[in-house]
């Protein structure tokens, strides 16, 4: 019986991932609209839906890829990896050669009227890249000269990608996610724990590269020493969440969002559902990332192939490592950096390709043995 439920779900998406994703992108619209109308009022012409607006136009077009990447085979992209790891290249250097500045940062690219982050495109097609080299490679990953070396490579090429944007953060959460795949693929720990070393060393040189990165570490420490410069916008994210409590105030009745606390509905939203749902908003909002992971990984250790195994467990981990930065920064866990909460944050091209990715995951939970009852 249990035999025939599997054959029958396997060509079904895990609904209960379907049910958690569109759950956080509709709470996203409602923090994003009450965390921005003052930002969008006035500073766009009186609009205070202007941040909505944008947010639900990519959440429908990330939607529709989600739903066209559900039904291609994963398996298909195992042969086009060559392909995978020269447009990530391309996108590297078209965002160095003709990149769009904002925030003091080079990031950006407009192809056709159209501007987005490659490093959101590099994400996914690193754990691609790397989940085919994995499974191809499984049997040497225990080895230091046939597994560690080559693997670290790779690694460093996908982060360095990132890194020559001036995007350390992104590349952190890329590094890492690739740190876990290749764990899981039969890593060594003492290779693993080289591979941290070097990634920590790499870390403290990029850091080093930066006077603004540095001064964030020192601000770190002691934010109230810099309240009025640099350490204003973690200690606004603190008083938010403080001020929240157990209930919150309500939502749309934060006060934070109105010009205290910078960037309220992208990097620090977590805090602005902190201040308006207080303590039992965040737990929801943690508990529904708990689900995401649960299903996400049910899905990676149920999958009939090893590719499979290793894409899936790779796009969950990019999920969850961003959610865990986004917060710790909202805490004032880690030195600030600009890191959006998925699938409520505003923003655009992170959303949209983010849901594209999340087709991609639907897709291999069809191959899945997990049952769906």
């Amino acid at each position: 019986m249990e035999e025939a439920v599997h054959k029958a779900g396997k060509k079904t998406v895990d609904w209960v991932l379907v049910f958690i994703i569109v759950v956080l992108v509709l709470f996203g619209f409602l923090m994003v609209y009450s965390s921005s109308y003052p930002d969008g009022y006035y500073k766009f012409n009186g609009d205070p839906f202007y941040f909505l607006k944008k947010q639900v136009i990519a959440a429908v077009i990330g939607m529709t890829g989600m739903i066209f990447f559900a039904n291609i085979p994963y398996k298909i992209y195992a042969r086009f990896n060559k392909v995978i790891l020269v447009a990530c290249v391309g996108f590297a250097l078209l965002t160095v050669i003709m990149g769009i500045a904002s925030n003091g940062a080079q990031r950006w690219i407009n192809i056709g009227g159209i501007t987005f982050q490659p490093s959101e495109i590099i994400k996914i097609g690193g754990v691609l890249y790397m989940a085919d080299y994995f499974d191809r490679n499984r049997k040497n990953m225990s080895s230091f000269t046939k597994g560690f070396i080559p693997s670290m490579v790779f690694i460093g090429v996908f982060c360095g990608l990132i890194a020559m944007q001036d995007d350390l953060s992104t590349a952190i959460i890329l590094g890492g996610t690739l740190m876990v795949m290749f764990f899981c693929a039969g890593a060594r720990l003492s290779h693993l724990f080289l591979l941290v070393g070097a990634a920590v060393a790499g870390v403290v040189v990029m850091i080093a590269m930066q006077p603004y990165r540095i001064t964030r570490i020192i601000v770190f420490f002691d934010p109230f020493k810099y309240k009025q410069d640099q350490g204003w916008q973690i200690i606004q994210s603190l008083y938010a969440l403080g001020t929240g409590g157990l209930f919150g105030m309500g939502i749309g009745k934060s006060r934070q969002k109105f010009f205290y606390l910078p960037e309220a509905y992208n990097d620090f939203i977590f805090s602005i559902i902190g201040e308006e749902l207080g303590f039992i908003g965040c737990v929801f909002v943690m508990l529904a990332f708990v689900v995401f992971a649960w299903r996400g990984l049910r899905i990676s250790m149920n999958t009939e192939d090893f590719f499979g195994s290793q894409t899936a467990l790779g796009l969950t981990t990019l999920v969850l490592v961003q959610f865990m930065i986004h917060v710790a920064v909202a805490t004032s866990s880690m030195p600030p950096t600009g890191r959006a909460l998925p699938f409520i944050s505003a923003g655009g091209s992170s959303l949209m390709f983010l849901l594209c990715s999340m087709g991609i995951l639907l897709n291999i939970s069809k191959y899945s043995n997990t049952y769906r009852s």
